[in-house]
């Protein structure tokens, strides 16, 4: 199942990098966002990802999709295949744009929303055609990171999340389906919970936010990065595995090893603190200077994953390694085709 022709409303950082995963994909987008600078933000973050999409893919990128900056959302969402909603986080504006969305929408057109927490149930209730809404909650930079969580709501039809799935994989990403409807979805409650922890251990001055970002980047990180958490634990737990790993350090969860039930009041004093810190950290470089570090280094990770296993690549590895294979095959299929016509002329 393909995508022929997508809409994105909003084009925010997520929106934005949406808008790059699909025309670098070969797929046409339609753009609504009334900001009047969302064409020039569009533009920078494509920008970004043409410059890392070249590295990753080079000759084998498809001829890139066109961007239309639609006037209203029945203009953009008109002939889309798949329509993502990147609109803030608020569940009154969700209703509204899902409404119009809704209403002007093909009939087999796949709405997705990149909700970071809010349940599709409850965007739902302002949709006529509730069944072919589904989450599909991406990670920054979307362009590259492959993981998209989709999640149905009450009202969502399971032929459609299926359908979701097969749309989303077919443009190089991981869907991971939810299996039961929850706010913040999997990811984001674990992300959620590294985050509470780290406002204590910096307003505790306990470490500062670089020494923080070095542990999690020299130490565990890497481990995430190819096995994720629990085949992580299971190689903790030695020749006798996961048991033994559970054995020996669940009496842990009983200590006082997290402050996760007590969040620290969040108040200008705390935000001072962690903004001070931060730009002590990192205020050496733009924000687009990091993106392209971040950049490089995503793309670095994964070249190195796909080459493990004996080649046939680990983890994300395995699912890049898979994704240039397609890209490649189908830039030969259209070389030998344009050598062809090329020959009866």
């Amino acid at each position: 199942m393909t995508i022929t022709r997508a809409a994105c409303i909003g084009g925010g950082v997520i929106g934005a990098g949406w808008v790059a995963r699909l025309v670098l994909n070969g797929i046409d987008v339609a753009v609504f966002d009334p900001d009047p600078q969302a064409e020039r933000k569009v533009g920078a973050v494509l920008a970004g990802a043409r410059r890392a999409y070249e590295r990753m893919a080079g000759q084998d990128l498809p001829n890139e999709g066109g961007i239309r900056y639609a006037a209203s959302i029945a203009d953009a969402v008109d002939g889309a295949t798949l329509i993502q909603e990147s609109v803030p986080e608020r569940l009154e504006l969700k209703h509204a744009v899902l409404a119009e969305i809704d209403a002007h929408a093909e009939a087999d057109a796949i709405v997705g929303s990149s909700t970071s927490g809010i349940k599709p149930s409850d965007m739902q209730t302002a949709m006529r055609r509730p069944e072919r809404l589904v989450v599909a909650h991406p990670f920054n930079p979307v362009y590259l990171l492959p993981l998209v969580e989709i999640v149905g709501g009450e009202k969502t039809a399971p032929e459609h999340v299926e359908r979701a799935r097969a749309l989303y994989a077919s443009i190089g990403m991981k869907p991971v389906v939810v299996r039961k409807e929850i706010e913040a979805f999997v990811a984001d409650r674990l992300l959620e919970a590294i985050w509470r922890e780290s406002l204590w251990l910096i307003k505790d001055g306990i470490c500062t936010t670089e020494e923080l970002d070095d542990i999690v980047r020299y130490g565990f990180g890497l481990r995430y990065a190819q096995m994720g958490v629990f085949e992580t634990y299971r190689i903790a737990g030695g020749e006798a595995g996961m048991r033994h790993f559970m054995a020996q350090f669940g009496p842990c969860l009983s200590w006082p090893w997290t402050r996760l039930m007590d969040v620290p009041e969040f108040n200008d004093e705390l935000v001072d603190l962690i903004a001070d810190q931060s730009d002590a950290q990192s205020g050496q470089w733009s924000i687009r200077d990091l993106e392209r570090i971040r950049d490089d280094n995503l793309v670095a990770v994964m070249e190195a994953l796909s080459r493990q296993n004996r080649g046939k690549g680990w983890g994300a590895g395995a699912l890049h390694k898979d994704y240039l294979e397609r890209l490649a095959g189908a830039a030969g299929s259209d070389k030998a085709a344009r050598d062809g016509n090329g020959s009866e002329t």
